[in-house]
């Protein structure tokens, strides 16, 4: 090979060992470009009602539906008669609610392929509570896995259930147990809600969860799971097998990709840390990339991005337009970013 030849194949190779590198598991960044504007109170609620807490965001998969989930009044839903579950058209038209006296505390959501509903209820009290709810897209209930009230660690109970996802198959995969919770877990079902399998238990390593707060597929089929504690995302397939971390989109409290493997990942938390071990100096925000190769490309900054307290976006939703949807619990508000 001829020496200039092989000075440029060499720097090339560098060039892109340098490309690929930069776009894995690296630390979060405060200074990429904001390409959106943001509006704010999305969506028209019935004539007295007001957001509360608002936790998850999930389009229908024809991107003509915008389903809402908020915890009734200030953020919990026990006791309340509100509906926590709203349906939205595209231009923010409320078309039903449902969800009354269900939830204590209802947490995340995901929409499958057949266009149900899924969601978790994340806290038990007065018989309810730790389980997963499937609802047809009219609000009726087509499954429930775990026992109303009940916490625990075996095949039929969950602790504090965070998330759901559906994979192509209707094989289910669950999030178990939100901050100090005992199982640190993500657990698999069949299609019928049959118990197959499940892994992790608290800790830092790999495969091991601190806080399993979020869960989402990517077009490969592996699953992305928010271990919000460790800050960072751990990637499995789906028999739970450990194929990578990456701490590049900061502390992670949703987690959405789309058909095109785009990433968008919430950071509510990061900032000053609160005992919770959240990352300092790494403002909140929505950080949106690849999940193909890891890199990031878009921050949505908070507008309280460095306050002490969790007042970043939680849940994450995006239609088919690519408007991205952010619920925010502690400022009870859903927010809607438009590409400018």
């Amino acid at each position: 090979m001829k020496p200039a030849l092989w000075i440029v194949m060499t720097t090339l190779a560098v060039s892109l060992t340098a490309s690929v590198y930069a776009g894995a598991d690296s630390a979060p960044r405060n200074d990429l470009p904001q390409t959106y504007r943001t509006t704010r109170d999305w969506g028209r609620l019935p004539t007295g009602m007001k957001w509360a807490a608002v936790t998850a965001v999930e389009p229908s998969p024809d991107g003509r539906i915008i389903y809402v989930v908020h915890r009734c009044v200030d953020n919990s839903c026990t006791g309340r008669a509100e509906p926590p579950i709203l349906k939205f058209d595209r231009s923010g038209k409320l078309l039903q609610s449902w969800g009354e006296g269900m939830f204590n505390f209802p947490h995340g959501a995901t929409v499958d392929r057949e266009g149900n509903l899924w969601v978790t209820d994340a806290r038990g009290a007065g018989g309810k509570g730790h389980q997963v709810f499937k609802f047809s897209p009219d609000g009726k209930v087509l499954m429930t896995l775990g026992k109303a009230g009940v916490s625990g660690s075996g095949p039929d109970l969950f602790d504090q259930p965070t998330d759901v996802v559906v994979a192509p198959n209707g094989d289910i995969f669950v999030t178990d147990s939100h901050r100090d919770g005992r199982n640190n877990r993500v657990v698999k079902f069949d299609r019928t809600g049959k118990y197959i399998k499940e892994w992790g238990k608290k800790g830092s390593g790999p495969g091991e969860i601190s806080e399993p707060h979020t869960i989402a597929l990517d077009s490969r089929g592996r699953l992305f799971v928010g271990d919000r504690e460790n800050n960072r995302i751990q990637i499995f397939d789906q028999d739970g097998t450990f194929i990578d971390q990456w701490h590049q989109f900061g502390r992670p409290s949703g987690i959405s990709i789309t058909a095109d493997d785009t990433i968008y990942v919430t950071d509510s938390e990061s900032g000053p840390d609160t005992g919770a071990h959240e990352l300092t100096a790494i403002r909140k925000g929505i950080r949106i990339g690849s999940a193909r190769d890891g890199s990031v490309k878009t921050f949505i900054e908070e507008s309280e991005s460095a306050a002490p307290d969790h007042s970043g976006a939680e849940g994450v939703g995006v239609d088919a337009s690519g408007n991205v949807y952010g619920a925010v619990v502690r400022r009870q508000m859903l927010e809607r970013h438009v590409k400018k």
